[in-house]
């Protein structure tokens, strides 16, 4: 049983702990922090914590507490990191580990100084769907992936923080872009390097400094491209998918709006619904367990194990890091209109040249496509060679 202090009691606290602490599981928060003493009591007594606290120095230095959670706000991932490293306690953040990637590196280097166990809180990478996706692409079925695209929209988020731009690192695009940055790492490969972004980022709704609104393309070192949207300005719910296209095959993902439950009412009275819905009313699409779909269980096995096994978790401050790379040169080419490099300063994956990938009509010609036609014959479009003259044969 993990002895775990959980620093933070607002609405991720509240997932995680609901996650960790879920039926019949051994693993339990011993100690809840929340600056203010009225919240922390309440959440403790909610969640039946033995005890909490409104000094985070005391939760840290706990002798019992051998993992922190830090589920601040992002202004706060450094401070409480660097505390908990010092304190030689291992440590699990919330996305996104940093508001730069210079404060993502200062995380890092501290725990890894320190030698103590840290696991980057992705959720959505540990989704059943994606976990299953992840699987058809490692054993090959899709081929060599081309493009990977993630999406998250919503209306925006539940706390004032979110919106600081200061205290948030950006809007949108750090709020959820982490999210579909590692996602698409994970299809591509996070061995294979990102190597410069194109972005565009803008204020459509809300009247902030931040961006409500953002798009991002990420090129990598083999020819493969992730596309990822991030926006505040979607009405309706939360809408979480994913693309994945390789030579050989595709992926789609819909995680959210269309879960295969859906429910009409004109009487509403259900309330809370799931995660960002909007209605209580008309066409709704409830969520069986939203802890499950939202990858939280599967996440925290994980980091669990891996803390037991003094082993790495799939999702490392390593990534948290490259991560907050990738986001700085989407910021950076959003204000310039230009590619921007993904400035990793310590890239520890590998090297991967592009490659483009071509079969044999014969030995002249290459096969460019076949297809079956309405007709039931078969069109070979094909290139010769050596003068680059593209043609047909229907059999």
């Amino acid at each position: 049983m993990h002895k775990i202090a959980m620093l933070g009691a607002g609405f991720i606290g509240t997932f995680y702990t609901n996650t960790i602490q879920r039926s019949r599981s051994e693993d339990r928060i011993s100690l809840v922090y929340n600056r203010t003493p009225e919240t922390a009591r309440e959440f403790a007594k909610t969640f039946d914590i033995p005890r909490w606290t409104s000094d985070a120095d005391e939760a840290i230095n706990d002798p019992e507490i051998d993992l922190v959670i830090v589920a601040l706000p992002n202004f706060l991932h450094k401070e409480f990191i660097i505390k908990a490293a010092n304190a030689g306690k291992g440590v699990l953040c919330t996305k996104p580990l940093g508001r730069t990637g210079e404060e993502a590196r200062e995380i890092l280097d501290a725990v890894e100084k320190a030698g103590v166990f840290h696991g980057y809180l992705e959720d959505l990478v540990y989704n059943p769907k994606t976990l299953k996706a992840l699987d058809f692409v490692h054993k090959g079925t899709l081929g060599r992936i081309l493009w990977a695209r993630s999406r998250e929209t919503h209306p925006g988020p539940h706390s004032p923080h979110f919106f600081d731009k200061e205290k948030a690192g950006g809007g949108a695009l750090i709020d959820m872009g982490c999210h579909c940055a590692e996602i698409c790492r994970s299809f591509i490969g996070k061995d294979v390097r990102p190597v410069e972004a194109l972005g565009h980022i803008d204020t459509l709704v809300h009247p902030i400094a931040a961006e409500d609104f953002s798009i991002g393309l990420v090129r990598f070192e083999n020819g493969a491209v992730a596309q990822i949207e991030a926006a505040w300005t979607f009405r309706g719910g939360m809408d979480l998918r994913d693309e994945i296209s390789g030579t050989e095959g595709t992926i789609w993902l819909n995680h959210w709006l269309r879960t295969g439950f859906e429910v009409f009412t004109s009487g509403g009275g259900q309330g809370y619904v799931a995660e960002k819905m909007e209605s209580d009313k008309g066409w709704l699409f409830p969520v069986g367990n939203e802890e499950d779909a939202l990858g939280y269980i599967e996440m925290f096995n994980d980091m669990f194990d891996a803390y037991e096994k003094n082993e790495a978790p799939t999702e490392t401050f390593y990534d948290g890091y490259v991560v907050n790379c990738v986001l700085d040169a989407i910021y950076k080419s959003g204000k310039t209109g230009q590619w921007e490099p993904v400035e990793i300063e310590d890239w520890r994956g590998g090297k991967h040249e592009k490659v483009k990938t071509t079969k044999d009509y014969d030995d002249e010609h290459i096969l460019i496509k076949d297809e079956i036609m309405p007709d039931g014959k078969h069109k070979f479009i094909l290139q010769h060679k050596e003068t680059g003259r593209v043609s047909q044969i229907v059999k």
